[in-house]
């Protein structure tokens, strides 16, 4: 049984966005004064609980949509983004996105602003819902299957008539003296309106309980989490949504030649040879003092949540065009967040201006391994990361590159045993030993995997801060020859055992990742990996040295 669905529609700044975010529970949509922030569908996953307790009954899993406001681009006339564009074709394009949402739902919330009343605009929308049909593309398409979101769940349990899946929500009653005034939404059509505030949660619980008890029982259970989750990020008009759009095999994500035409992070679910994939796709970024608004400041951090919140990160690059600061500042950021990153190179195969089609300083056209050297040298920090040459127009190589996506995060998930490591250490200390400026030898005492997700190893010897910058930088080079972390970062710790900590001496150095060429170029200070001092020494508790330097005595000599 598919997962039910919930489509949040109605007019601009109606609430919509709040009303998602106060049922999830966190910011998962812009909201902001703006009319036409949400313009992609937004999806989260939440829980309702039983209304009587968790143990009066099952918890019931619901994808919760947002979609953008209706006719938000045309309620004043013509509408121009801030470089002239003229947004008409978004605006059918939005509507587009609400019609997929309304057609793939069980149940449709029309939110009303109670505060505001009924307005031509809620009249309108209320006749298209009872019609069946919303905005030019639901109207010309009437008996044609939507889209969905991903993997197409049409003929799947999903109820037909979309009146009687249609129920308002009264926004923004912030108290009792409001709900007169939402009771006289009832004249839309639609029954008895539910209630809300999602500025003091006002009724919210009343609010999730009615939608309990409007939900289908619960059949077989759906899987929650996906296998993988990967972020795609970039410059303005990369090509993400196309991307997405590609990789779900469905016209997901609203794509036009408008620059920042995405504004959220949208989450997109589907499924790919019987695994579970959730892309987060990501507005498309330009330097801060390009900012026109807020909303771009808020889609900024949700471009850094999203890192966050991926197992892989997919670094969206326009062949068309050189590398900017947005492209050096993205790979910095993936760097800082220890984030497995995918440098995907879009449009490779364009005609019009496409890297491809440039000559090299031989006069010859220009080679992936050409391209490759490029970015490599512009993005340093990166050395490590896979590149692939893609069109997501095309579908050139869009499987191919999620299929990379799912080896990535099973490298940054692989947990090796402390005697390959141990194995490991000896032999690139026997090759290349650490330097120290007084002579002393730098002896090993044990090397442990003590996380995944980016790998992480922690390496204890007598004198931490001998083992300097430079050679942690190149065990972490020969450690993506060694052991199976070829693709993804790897943080390094170097410690000195509990016993033999120094306080005198700065005991602790931490394998940085910041790209100290990048990092010169915008003047930043302090980059790069640096011993921390002034700190307590690190190490590991008591129980778990004598354990591992058991394990690590038959391949150091204590001496």
């Amino acid at each position: 049984m598919p997962m039910p669905r919930i489509a949040i529609v109605g007019r601009p700044n109606a609430g919509k966005s709040s009303l998602l975010n106060m049922m999830a529970g966190a910011k998962v949509s812009i909201v902001d004064p703006t009319p036409g922030v949400t313009r992609d569908r937004v999806a989260t996953i939440i829980e309702l609980d039983h209304p009587d307790g968790k143990e009066k009954g099952p918890r019931k899993p619901v994808e919760l949509i947002d979609t953008g406001g209706f006719g938000v681009y045309t309620a004043e006339g013509a509408r121009y983004d801030e470089v002239g564009e003229d947004l008409a074709t978004l605006t059918a394009d939005i509507e587009t996105q609400i019609a997929d949402a309304i057609e793939s739902a069980d149940i449709v919330l029309f939110a009303v602003d109670t505060q505001a009343g009924i307005t031509p605009y809620d009249r309108e929308i209320a006749t298209l819902l009872r019609e069946g049909r919303l905005g030019p593309a639901a109207r010309k398409s009437q008996g044609k299957k939507g889209a969905g979101q991903g993997t197409s769940q049409k003929g799947k349990g999903r109820p037909k008539g979309l009146a009687s899946r249609v129920r308002i929500v009264a926004t923004k009653v912030d108290g009792p003296k409001w709900e007169s005034h939402a009771q006289e939404l009832a004249g839309l059509g639609f029954g008895q309106p539910l209630m809300c505030s999602a500025k003091n949660n006002y009724m919210r619980r009343e609010l999730q309980d009615s939608l309990y008890e409007m939900l289908p029982k619960p059949g077989e259970p759906e899987k929650i989490h996906a296998d993988l989750m990967v972020a795609i990020i970039g410059k303005r008009n990369a090509g993400k949504s196309t991307l997405v759009n590609a990789l779900a095999g469905a016209p997901r994500m609203i794509v036009s030649e408008i620059a920042g035409t995405t504004r959220d992070a949208v989450d997109v679910r589907f499924e790919q040879d019987g695994r579970s994939v959730v892309v987060i796709d990501t507005a498309g970024l330009r330097r801060k003092k390009s900012f026109q608004s807020m909303v771009e400041v808020y889609a900024l951090e949700r471009a850094k949540r999203a890192i966050d919140r991926a197992d892989v990160v997919m670094l969206m690059i326009d062949a068309t065009v050189k590398l900017s600061q947005v492209d050096e500042q993205l790979a910095m950021m993936c760097q800082k967040e220890f984030k497995p990153v995918i440098i995907v190179v879009n449009k490779w195969d364009s005609d019009e201006g496409g890297a491809r089609g440039k000559k090299n300083k031989k006069g010859e056209k220009v080679s992936p391994a050409d391209y490759e050297n490029y970015l490599r040298d512009e993005l340093g920090g990166l050395t490590y990361a896979p590149i692939a040459f893609m069109s997501a127009k095309t579908g050139l190589n869009v499987k191919e590159t999620l299929d990379l996506a799912f080896d990535m995060q099973e490298q940054a998930r692989t947990r090796v045993t402390t005697g390959v490591l141990n194995r490991t250490v000896r032999k690139l200390f026997e090759e290349r030993p650490p330097s120290d400026k007084q002579g002393v030898r730098v002896k090993v005492y044990y090397v442990a995997q003590v996380g995944t997700n980016p790998p992480e190893i922690a390496l204890v010897v007598n004198r931490p801060a001998a083992v300097g910058q430079a050679y942690q930088r190149y065990l972490i080079n020969r450690f993506r020859e060694e052991l199976p972390f070829s693709e993804v970062p790897i943080k390094l710790n170097v410690r000195a055992r509990r016993d033999d900590a120094d306080p005198n001496e700065a005991p602790i150095a931490k394998s940085g990742v910041v790209n100290k060429k990048l990092a010169a170029k915008r003047g930043a200070k302090n980059v790069g990996s640096a011993t921390r001092t002034g700190e307590k020494p690190e190490g590991f508790e008591p129980e778990m040295d004598e354990s591992m330097l058991d394990e690590a005595s038959e391949y150091f000599d204590d001496e």
